[in-house]
Parts: C-alpha cells; sequence; structure tokens
C-alpha cells in the first residue's frame, strides 16, 4: 500500500485548520475521557486541590489527545479504506503527517510533566505507559490479532484510575477496583463496534472481532463480557469504596446493557450492537456518578 503522500496539503485557513486538528485528536472521546479521570478524582479525594485538578484535567487530555494523532498518525493509509474514518484529516492531506507528529510529541511531553510534576510522579508514569500501551501496542496489534482488543483495554482503564491515583497520591486496591470495571466495561463496548463497522474493519485488515467472525459464537462471547461487568457490580461497595446505592445503580445500567447483548445472539442485527455501544456510554458516565454520589453520602 503506497503512503499517503504529506507533501500535497490541502492549503486551509485557520479556522478550518483547527476544526482538523480537534479531529485528530478526537476531541469528543479525550473531553469523555477526562471527564472519567475527573470522576476518579472527585472518588478518591480526601482533601481538594485546585492545582492539582488542574495539572489532572490538562496533562490527562494532552495524553488522551497525543493517543488518538499518534493512532491516527500510523493508521492514516488504512483510515483511507474505511468509509467511517476516511474523511479524518490526514486521509484527506489536510494536515501534513509531520506537522501531526511533532505537534503529539510535544503535546506527550507536556502532557507527562503536567502529570509528573503537577500532580504526583505515579501519575506521570501511568501517562507514560498509556500513551506507550495505546499508541505503540494496541494500535499496530489490531491489524495481527483480534487479542488486540484485550491489550487496548488496560489504556482504555487507566482513567478513573489515574484521578484516584492524582487525589491519593499512591495506588491501592480502591484505584484498582476503578481501573477493573473499566477493563471489564472495554470489552462489550469496543466489540459491539467492531461488529457494526466488521466489513469496514476487515477491508482494511483489522482483527477486532473475536475470531474475527461476525457470528453467534462472537455475539455470545460479548453477551459474556457484559454478564462480566455486571458480576463486578458488588466491588465497590465489597471494598468499602461506596455503598449499596451504587451497586444497585452499576446492577441496573450494567444489566440494560446485556438486554441487547442477548438480541444480538438471537438476531446478530447491527441495532443491536448500536444499543450497546450507546448504553456502555450511558454505564459509564452513571456508573462513576453514582460511585462518587455513594461515597459523599
Amino acid at each position: 500500500m503506497a503512503l499517503i503522500n504529506s507533501e500535497h496539503i490541502t492549503s486551509i485557513s485557520f479556522s478550518e485548520k483547527l476544526k482538523n486538528y480537534f479531529a485528530l485528536f478526537k476531541l469528543k472521546i479525550a473531553v469523555f475521557v477526562v471527564i472519567s479521570s475527573l470522576f476518579g478524582y472527585f472518588i478518591g479525594m480526601e482533601s481538594f486541590s485546585l492545582s492539582t485538578l488542574v495539572w489532572l484535567t490538562l496533562g490527562g487530555f494532552l495524553i488522551t489527545a497525543a493517543s488518538n494523532a499518534f493512532n491516527q498518525i500510523i493508521e492514516r493509509d488504512y483510515d483511507a479504506i474505511m468509509e467511517r474514518t476516511k474523511n479524518r484529516p490526514l486521509p484527506q492531506q489536510k494536515l501534513a503527517v509531520s506537522e501531526a507528529l511533532i505537534i503529539a510529541f510535544f503535546m506527550t511531553v507536556l502532557g507527562i510533566v503536567m502529570l509528573g510534576l503537577g500532580v504526583n510522579i505515579l501519575c506521570g508514569v501511568l501517562g507514560l505507559l498509556a500513551v506507550f500501551l495505546y499508541a505503540a501496542v494496541y494500535t499496530p496489534l489490531k491489524r495481527i490479532t483480534t487479542f488486540g482488543v484485550f491489550v487496548g483495554a488496560f489504556p482504555g482503564a487507566f482513567p478513573p484510575m489515574l484521578g484516584f491515583v492524582a487525589a491519593t497520591g499512591g495506588f491501592s486496591l480502591e484505584a484498582g477496583i476503578l481501573f477493573f470495571i473499566q477493563f471489564l466495561w472495554q470489552f462489550p463496548h469496543f466489540w459491539a463496534i467492531a461488529w457494526k463497522y466488521h466489513n469496514d474493519y476487515s477491508n482494511a485488515g483489522y482483527k477486532m472481532l473475536p475470531f474475527q467472525k461476525k457470528n453467534k459464537t462472537s455475539a455470545y462471547i460479548i453477551l459474556s463480557s457484559s454478564i462480566l461487568l455486571y458480576l463486578s457490580s458488588f466491588l465497590p461497595e465489597w471494598v468499602g469504596l461506596s455503598g449499596r446505592i451504587s451497586t444497585v445503580a452499576l446492577q441496573v445500567f450494567s444489566f440494560l446493557m446485556i438486554i441487547p447483548c442477548v438480541r444480538l445472539v438471537k438476531s446478530g442485527e447491527n441495532k443491536y450492537a448500536l444499543h450497546i455501544m450507546l448504553l456502555s456510554y450511558l454505564y459509564l458516565i452513571f456508573s462513576l456518578l453514582f460511585i462518587f454520589f455513594d461515597k459523599v453520602q
């Protein structure tokens, strides 16, 4: 496959270039990730620190945006093949690859410095590890093995744990529980995306679904992953991180994800994969919200 020629970049206005950088950074997803880390901070907070909150927000945003940029730089030629990604800035040659690479590198360095010096060293290490796992391990692995989804679940589960570590200054069982729940959440979420866009992914050589097949076996595996997420509902209460309210809330929102998973097993229709995706976003925000709410009661 010929590499996209970055020497012929379309001339665009400053506002258009800014819009393309927002697309390169996947701004909405980056903001979503930062909100997740802020929930982790408030759940773990013993005493409020405005400076810690600011550095966590800025540093977390920079490493997330940089990770997304590295991902698109590496996958630019494959993005050009896929319907859902062909209009991204790099395939459309609206941004130079070299320019995107330089900015992503400096954002990574600045984000890690902000987390390491502005928050604590452990947060800086976690930030560096998140970028490395996502860009250097998960991104190329997606085209080699379906095991890539498992690897990608690690950096994807970092945000609430990062926020908790920022609040407490160290790792703990409670931080591990936040990580573990979001780790389990990754599987029904990303496999639902992989189901809906299976043909697109396959055409570009990505191996996202279990066994790389859109069949009943894969649907059962997605269902099993949502059941595991449901079974994890008791963990925050078990370690004393929250109480019964959050347990019930996590059970309700994870059960809502199970329903379309069952329907996906029965019918295999894409609309149920879409339902799983949408409900997974609902679960992610409300699970953290209820854990925080329950803790402050």
